[in-house]
């Protein structure tokens, strides 16, 4: 399963209301860093699909998001279970690091 792109309007439906924990990717274009974790979040989500569902938020074209949550740089990571964020992570990490602290929070 791909990485799925959130708006703004659509995160309470498919971020706080989803069945199956769920990694925020808040990211940016320009972000060096953001893009450079991009592919190893998306084997991820291949690779975890069924157990997390991991999107992504561009915060330049949804600014709400990011800002209830406090984020003040960019790439960070959020894992919500029940609704609820259960741990979070800023900067790019290696995939396997990345993997553990997902496997660890769900």
């Amino acid at each position: 399963m791909a990485t799925v792109s959130v708006s703004d309007d659509q995160f309470d439906a498919e971020v706080k209301n989803s069945d199956i924990p769920v990694v925020v990717d808040f990211w940016a274009e320009w972000c060096g860093p953001c893009k450079s974790i991009g592919p190893a979040l998306e084997e991820l989500s291949d690779e975890m699909a069924g157990k997390v569902k991991i999107v992504k938020v561009n915060v330049d074209e949804n600014p709400n998001s990011p800002a209830q949550l406090g984020v003040r740089g960019i790439p960070a990571l959020f894992v919500f279970k029940d609704g609820q964020v259960v741990s979070n992570m800023a900067g790019a990490k290696p995939k396997a690091s990345l993997q553990k602290w997902i496997e660890d929070s769900i």
